[in-house]
């Protein structure tokens, strides 16, 4: 039963919206109005169906089950030989645009307003069978309001981040991100260290694939960790039980022992709450003064007796003294929430701290918009021997970089540079054919495996490496020169 109930729509869920091939994540709340694809309406009917349920959009912007139609595929199409006589004079739909609008108008659904664009097409049945198909497709995808609602997944979300915002996700294509994943050997129950700029979307595909099981430290540039894409995925809290996070400023400290939670980096929220402390309190305070000084001098008549305006001066103190408290009052409200706010990060700092010290992750996985070389050598050092890395860059001279530096210092194997190529195929009876157009390039990857790194013997063994891969005749004539 639990199962089945975790397969539903619920209020509160992150669900994708899907139509074709068009995707979009949002969150599951009533009266709240969704506009995708030029299309807009609410999803509270959609509350408690299964995911990878197709709706209509009716009238009112409700959805609608739709209703599996049976095509009536046992009559014979009428279709023609071939398209060579038919002219595109934009005559042939005797149905206008004004037609069409009153159709919509009526609350005809989209597929009688198809049915009846076909039956007034005066070259639909002179066309090919394949011609109609394809006109069919096109008309339905114009007219026909449908929209399939899906459950969050890495190559769901991967896939509407690289259609919709690729500059977000550094240009990670899905296929890549597939094999970053591979490459790094993600389990349930690893420590893996993930430094990215990707959105979260590369922490979010870690964690689904780790399934809250292990745990997991998120290296960040800046005042805090961006997980906008993480969210998306609509995982369970128990999930972010494990997900430590640890600034890369912090690094270098942490690796030359002069570690320390004092100087953190500016938190974006806190800045938000000192900002309003210092300067919207402030200014409801200097406007609540101003309107009390001023509400007596204008409203007071002259016929007020000395004791009427005794009492309304005492009146008015009580409640400039009044408002001061309370203001008083949110402003140490405001003092204790940033300072647990900040003993709470101090304290999950710690922890990452603790978990990077013992140098035995079991893996690293790199996309960022920053040079791979110094963030890989660094990084390098909390991973344990015998465990992979791997490193994404949008370009290949970078990687081409980090590679030679990597051979230089040793401690890694099995290096390889990769760039993984991805063409699109229709598949469709008697015309399935590579799509006319693909994508130009999804990035490169950088893997391998970490060693034993011996620092004593590192150039020693570096120099004679290089001795051994010379030729033969290069080291005799080497060794025959005069000193």
């Amino acid at each position: 039963m639990e199962g089945g109930s975790s397969a539903r729509i619920r209020e509160g869920d992150c669900a994708v919206l899907k139509r074709d091939e068009v995707f979009k994540a949002v969150s599951v709340l009533r009266r709240r109005k969704i506009i995708f694809e030029k299309q807009w309406f609410y999803l509270d009917n959609a509350i408690g169906h299964i995911y990878g349920t197709t709706f209509e959009v009716t009238s009112g912007g409700n959805l609608q089950p739709k209703q599996e139609v049976e095509e009536t595929t046992t009559e014979t199409k009428e279709a023609g030989t071939d398209n060579r006589n038919i002219v595109d004079d934009g005559k042939s739909q005797k149905l206008t645009h004004d037609d069409i609008k009153a159709l919509k108008d009526k609350g005809i659904k989209g597929q009688e307003i198809v049915q009846q664009l076909i039956e007034n097409s005066t070259t639909f049945r002179d066309k090919t069978e394949f011609a109609q198909d394809k006109y069919i497709k096109k008309k339905k995808k114009k007219y026909e309001a449908v929209i399939t609602i899906v459950k969050p997944s890495t190559r769901i979300l991967s896939t509407m981040y690289y259609a919709r915002e690729p500059g977000k996700i550094i240009h990670l294509r899905y296929d890549t991100l597939a094999q970053m994943l591979t490459l790094g050997n993600i389990h349930a129950g690893n420590k893996m260290i993930v430094m990215e700029t990707c959105a979260g979307l590369v922490l979010g595909a870690v964690m689904e694939r780790m399934g809250g099981y292990g745990s997991i430290i998120q290296m960040y540039p800046g005042g805090g960790p961006v997980r906008a894409a993480t969210s998306c995925f609509g995982f369970p809290k128990p999930f972010f039980d494990n997900l430590h996070e640890f600034p890369l400023s912090k690094v270098q400290s942490l690796l030359s022992g002069t570690f320390t939670t004092e100087t953190l980096p500016a938190n974006p929220e806190e800045n938000a709450l000192l900002e309003e402390e210092s300067n919207g309190l402030s200014e409801e305070k200097q406007t609540s003064l101003q309107e009390t000084e001023e509400e007596p001098a204008t409203e007071a008549p002259m016929e007020i007796s000395t004791t009427e305006e005794q009492d309304t001066m005492d009146v008015n103190a009580e409640d400039v003294e009044f408002k001061g408290n309370k203001e008083k009052e949110n402003k140490e409200n405001v003092r204790i929430f940033i300072q647990i706010k900040q003993w709470e990060r101090r304290k999950k700092l710690k922890e990452a701290a603790a978990l990077l010290r013992e140098k035995n992750a079991d893996g690293l996985i790199v996309a960022s918009k920053f040079h791979p070389t110094p963030l890989l050598l660094s990084l390098l050092e909390f991973v344990a021997p015998s465990r992979p890395f791997v490193v994404y860059c949008q370009y290949k001279e970078p990687l081409l970089e980090c590679y030679t530096k990597l051979r230089e210092r040793g401690g890694v194997i099995n290096l390889k540079l990769s760039e993984t190529w991805l063409r699109n195929y229709q598949v469709l009876p008697d015309r399935s054919h590579p799509k006319l157009t693909m994508s130009g390039g999804g990035g490169y990857l950088l893997s391998g495996i970490t060693v034993v790194l011996e620092k004593g013997k590192s150039d020693s063994s570096n120099s004679e490496a290089l001795k051994m891969e010379e030729p033969s005749s290069k080291r005799c004539k080497l060794q025959d020169l005069p000193c």
